[in-house]
């Protein structure tokens, strides 16, 4: 009875780990059956929302399921971040992600309670970002040499806005200020848009922001842009100089975005969104949305994506430790 009982026993134990991987297996082969929620870890407006609701769009269309974008701002970017890598890794919880929660904000700081190479399985890139110095129309400089001279003049006096603590552009103001030697005051918002519209609004005089929020009001001639940071002149601002050609040799910083899922998603899955994921951003129509919003499209693979991840850490630490940054 015994013997019968432990076979009947192994019986039920077989058949119940057997249902469980036809599940399993059905969910990826199935995937997605259901809404697919997309993180932004930031208030609507900036550049991580501007390329999620570009992203969640055409995914809804390629899956014929919805894609919805929920943004969860707080914390330099960590709240909504960290509520992805808790996520179940089943597929319909997942991060728009970029430079400034995955590769900054580790380092940055003390402890943003996750690991990008631990908690996360990188999808693939989306595109990339320059970040603009801006200033109102109103402030007596409107070049980088200017501006570098009035701060020399009067250390201490002048607000420099950005986004939020670890985000591209709160680190492209710090290196700013060290690089350039002057002193002034890095007055960090929520987001990119509060930034803007304070901007705007004379509040401060001067920014660092990422173009989404901003290009509309710089063609309008609403704010003036000073210089960018990447290495190029961006084709939608051909007359706006970089800061390497303004007086500033070397300096360059583009952001990049990526789709990310928790840790431990099932490799069937991501390669599933991979897939998508390139075909989509290689469409012309996807490509000239992406340049609209003031990025470059890119592309890549999931472990092409965990490599840049590597790569960007590595070079945003040494900064944020060089400069000695650090937020509880």
């Amino acid at each position: 009875m015994r013997f019968l009982a432990s076979v009947t026993g192994a019986k039920i134990l077989a058949a119940i780990a057997w249902t469980l991987a036809g599940l399993c297996g059905a969910g990826a082969a199935d995937y997605p059956s259901r809404v697919i929620t997309l993180i932004v870890p930031y208030p609507p407006g900036g550049g991580v929302d501007a390329m999620a609701r570009v992203v969640a769009a055409k995914l809804s269309e390629a899956f014929d399921q919805q894609v919805v974008v929920e943004n969860r701002g707080g914390a330099g970017g960590t709240l909504g971040t960290r509520a992805v890598a808790r996520a179940a890794p089943d597929g319909y919880t997942l991060l728009l992600g970029h430079t400034g929660t995955i590769s900054i904000n580790p380092t940055l700081y003390t402890n943003a309670g996750y690991d990008p190479r631990k908690d996360f399985e990188p999808i693939g890139l989306v595109a990339s970002m320059p970040v603009a110095l801006l200033a109102n129309p109103s402030f007596q400089a409107q070049s980088v040499a200017d501006f570098i001279a009035l701060a020399k003049k009067q250390p201490g006096k002048f607000n420099l806005g950005t986004s939020a603590l670890g985000t591209g552009g709160y680190m492209c103001a710090e290196l700013f200020k060290s690089v350039a030697g002057i002193d002034v005051a890095i007055i960090p918002y929520k987001g990119s848009a509060p930034v803007i519209n304070d901007l705007l609004g004379g509040h401060v005089p001067v920014a660092f922001s990422v173009l989404p929020p901003a290009l509309g009001n710089i063609q309008a001639g609403k704010l003036h842009a000073i210089a960018v940071t990447s290495a190029k002149r961006f084709s939608l601002l051909p007359d706006v100089p970089t800061l390497a050609e303004s007086g500033l040799p070397g300096f360059e910083a583009v952001l990049h975005y990526g789709l990310l899922a928790p840790g431990g998603t099932s490799k069937e899955i991501v390669d599933t969104l991979s897939f998508e994921l390139r075909r989509l951003v290689n469409t012309d129509e996807v490509k000239q949305r992406i340049h609209a919003e003031g990025g470059d499209p890119l592309t890549s693979t999931p472990a092409e994506y965990a490599a840049d991840i590597d790569k960007e850490e590595k070079k945003w630490g040494t900064l944020v430790h060089k400069l000695g940054l650090k937020v509880e």
